[in-house]
């Protein structure tokens, strides 16, 4: 007796009540081309072979759950000439010649007609062949593009001096940087399509990751991450959060901006902001207001050198409690319009 007896075959059905990863095989020489003399629910379960990466115990490791229907296998039946425990060493790709919606009720094809998706070229993943003409769709996937910079404006202070503008700019999202070449990059693909690339193409190295609805995350060969998220973007952090930037940030929000500071109501947690020497801090607002409100404790207002204010309309300052000013210099005040006082008592000394 042959104890040891291979098989080729077509995965028909991939939906394990077990949920281990089996498979149903139908083996050529062994079993009909008849779904009807032969259906496929009579086929018997095949348990594909793991590497010893996959854990293979409590869930470690890559689940077996990749094959698909239509999916070529090579393997052997444990049982000798029993013929109903079939192992799956691995799979066989090629180059289909023809879609399994050609044959519908012949087996050794996806009964579902899905697969393969492509004929007359291999069925090693685009992105791994190095071919950009097929993987094209993906490489001009529709980008953000012309984002617009802060745009501040130059303007004349109140003492005759000039601040500073700054020309808006504009930045785009980079394309996907791939250049892949057979057979350096290592693709893994979903049916839905997602996507994971290693790609160690000599000079073009890269890793990417792609979500069949956009979303995507590559790291490129000169340092770069490109992060794009079609949906709402959520993080969150249970310890501190740090930033740094060594060169410059840029960010335009075209919706509103909020930021609560100290929600836990803790003591001096504080917000500060400091601008380095040789620096400023501009803030415009084109169209709008600019309030500063504070509920309880008090607005101050350092300034180490000149203070100027230049108001282009009226100029209303009430105080509920008592008002003092202590000028160590000169006081000029020139009004080109009448200037009334009116108080209890007046006096001038």
């Amino acid at each position: 007796m042959n104890s040891f007896i291979t098989f080729t075959g077509v995965v028909e059905d991939r939906h394990d009540p077990e949920k281990v990863g089996r498979v149903r095989v139908r083996c050529l020489g062994l079993h009909s081309e008849s779904k009807t003399d032969l259906p496929t629910e009579d086929l018997p379960w095949a348990q594909p072979m793991l590497p010893t990466t996959a854990g293979g115990i409590s869930g470690l490791g890559q689940s077996p759950t990749f094959l698909v229907h239509g999916t070529w296998v090579f393997g052997y039946f444990r049982d000798g000439e029993s013929y109903q425990q079939p192992v799956i060493l691995g799979v066989l790709p090629g180059r289909p010649s023809e879609y399994s919606s050609r044959w519908y009720s012949k087996a050794f094809y996806d009964g579902d007609h899905i697969y393969p998706k492509y004929i007359n070229e291999s069925d090693t993943n685009r992105l791994a062949t190095g071919d950009v003409s097929l993987v094209n769709e993906i490489r001009t996937a529709t980008r953000i593009t012309n984002v617009a910079t802060a745009d501040f404006d130059a303007q004349t202070a109140a003492d005759g001096s000039t601040i500073a503008g700054s020309d808006t700019t504009t930045f785009n999202q980079p394309p996907i940087r791939y250049n892949a070449v057979y057979p350096y990059n290592k693709v893994t693909e979903t049916e839905s399509g997602h996507i994971l690339e290693f790609d160690d193409t000599p000079n073009a190295e890269r890793i990417h990751l792609r979500h069949s609805v956009g979303n995507s995350l590559e790291w490129t060969n000169n340092g770069d991450q490109i992060n794009l998220v079609k949906g709402n973007d959520h993080t969150y952090t249970i310890g501190h959060n740090y930033h740094y930037i060594e060169g410059s940030s840029d960010i335009t929000i075209d919706g509103h901006h909020k930021i609560y500071i100290n929600k836990s109501a803790t003591l001096n947690n504080h917000y500060d902001i400091q601008v380095g020497p040789g620096a400023s801090l501009n803030i415009q607002v084109d169209t709008g207001d600019v309030n500063v409100v504070t509920r309880v404790g008090k607005v101050n207002v350092n300034s180490g050198g000149d203070y100027n204010l230049k108001v282009g309309g009226n100029y209303t300052l009430t105080v509920d409690g008592s008002h003092s000013e202590t000028i160590a210099g000169t006081r000029t005040e020139t009004v080109t319009g009448d200037n009334t006082k009116t108080g209890k008592t007046i006096n001038l000394n």
